[in-house]
């Protein structure tokens, strides 16, 4: 049963998903046009056992959805909207001191 997410979950899950660059790279990818798995694997230039991986977590994290297609199964975003979201992200000016990175850095992963 599918349900709505409350907007810090949305949020928690779009930052779950762009904390990785492979995953950034398959939501940029699938902004421009759907695709197969392979095709990503290929264009992306990683192996298909870690693209699956990642398209796991961003399909977990509501963000993309699969698609039958015969045999195949595309990717494709889950919202059109999605992909507006991911042009203003990428856009957006972050100031940023080019010496400086977050204090839990280590610990958490970030910056």
């Amino acid at each position: 049963m599918l349900t709505v997410a409350s907007d810090v979950e949305v949020l928690a899950r779009f930052g779950r998903a762009l904390a990785d660059p492979i995953r950034c790279r398959v939501l940029l990818a699938l902004r421009e046009a759907p695709a197969y798995p392979a095709d990503l694997a290929d264009v992306l230039d990683v192996s298909r056992t870690r693209l699956s991986n990642h398209l796991a977590c961003l399909r977990d994290c509501g963000l993309v959805v699969t698609v039958p297609d015969g045999r195949r199964t595309r990717y494709e975003l889950a919202d059109e909207r999605l992909g507006h979201a991911l042009d203003d992200l990428r856009t957006a000016v972050v100031a940023v001191e080019g010496d400086r990175t977050c204090a839990d850095a280590d610990e958490e992963g970030c910056c």
